[in-house]
């Protein structure tokens, strides 16, 4: 959203830095156009009036000056546009560098969010099994208790019977004794 705000700062850095660099050329040309100004009043009345069409002869001394100047201002001038060429080199490099780094981060923040959408299925599908089989056990638990409860009344019978049928053999066995006890007892006086 401050993207627009950080490239606009920029821009005007940029600006002023450039401004900066050819500084010292607009001060030189500045500096050359004083000195062709202030040597023409002190040119003589009648190198003044002279035809518009005839320059003005300079002396050695003002000419070696103002082309060692002019050299030194271009020879800044060089140095300095050198300078910002190596500065643009370096700064599109990083730039070239960060926009791979801006798509590779890109790339990895898309394939995260798919795994994570991948997961988050994944996590749903097994909150669901699970709630299934939680109600598959409790279910199994539900069935396990009801047939030991049937199991332990079965048991209850079975051993009831049994106790039961114990006395109706006792019971059978008691009479078979005493009827064959009495049999005994018959055949001995007959």
């Amino acid at each position: 959203m401050s993207s627009w705000r950080a490239e606009y700062l920029a821009a005007l850095q940029a600006r002023d830095a450039h401004e900066q660099a050819n500084k010292e050329v607009y001060d030189a040309s500045d500096r050359a156009a004083s000195l062709s100004t202030t040597q023409s009043p002190e040119l003589p009345e009648s190198e003044r009036n002279e035809k518009p069409g005839r320059t003005a002869a300079l002396t050695p001394v003002t000419v070696d000056v103002s082309a060692a100047q002019v050299r030194q201002n271009l020879a800044e001038a060089q140095r300095s546009r050198g300078e910002l060429e190596a500065r643009i080199v370096a700064v599109t490099g990083e730039l070239e560098k960060l926009q791979l780094k801006s798509i590779v981060e890109s790339r990895r923040i898309n394939e995260l969010t798919t795994e994570k959408s991948n997961l988050v299925k994944k996590l749903r599908d097994r909150d669901e099994e699970l709630r299934g089989k939680s109600k598959l056990l409790e279910g199994v638990h539900d069935e396990t208790l009801s047939l030991t409860i049937e199991l332990n009344m079965a048991e209850d019978t079975n051993k009831r019977l049994r106790l039961e049928n114990q006395e109706l053999v006792d019971r059978w066995m008691a009479r078979k004794g005493q009827e064959a006890d009495a049999m005994n007892t018959a055949s001995k006086f007959s």
